[in-house]
């Protein structure tokens, strides 16, 4: 097992019973340079039009860039929070599953700004693009 998937391995045990858990995400990979993470669609992540819910695509970006903070904070760093996430969706999906990859544009001191891309694993479209800015949180002092 590499090292990257030992790392994905313990994202994923890190997700069971919170919300990354509860809706299926699986985190594919991890590295200092991107994270990819996939969700099977189901019927129960659907909004009621028939289509994933945005909600899911989001809960799934903001995920894979979540964890890429974790891998990536400063050693003084205790946490970070998402203080911002933009979304564009593109397109859907029915069925099958999504997949993001998350990249890093920023990796500050104080912020980071990740990048995620979600593409409909059958039809490889893109169905959304992101911009997560991550807070770098500190012990008070």
């Amino acid at each position: 097992m590499t090292k990257a998937d030992e790392k994905a391995t313990a994202c994923n045990a890190r997700g069971i019973g919170r919300l990354p858990g509860l809706l299926g995400i699986e985190i594919i990979n991890v590295t200092t340079d991107r994270v990819t993470a996939r969700l099977p669609v189901r019927d129960d992540l659907l909004a009621p039009n028939g289509f994933l819910h945005a909600a899911s695509v989001v809960a799934l970006a903001d995920t894979a860039c979540g964890y890429g903070s974790v891998e990536t904070m400063p050693d003084d760093a205790t946490g970070f929070t998402t203080v911002e996430l933009k979304s564009n969706f593109l397109g859907t999906a029915r069925e099958g599953s999504v997949s993001c990859d998350a990249i890093p544009q920023h990796l500050g001191k104080t912020t980071q700004i990740w990048d995620a891309t979600v593409t409909h694993d059958a039809t490889h479209r893109t169905i959304a693009l992101f911009r997560c800015t991550q807070m770098i949180l500190r012990a008070s002092v």
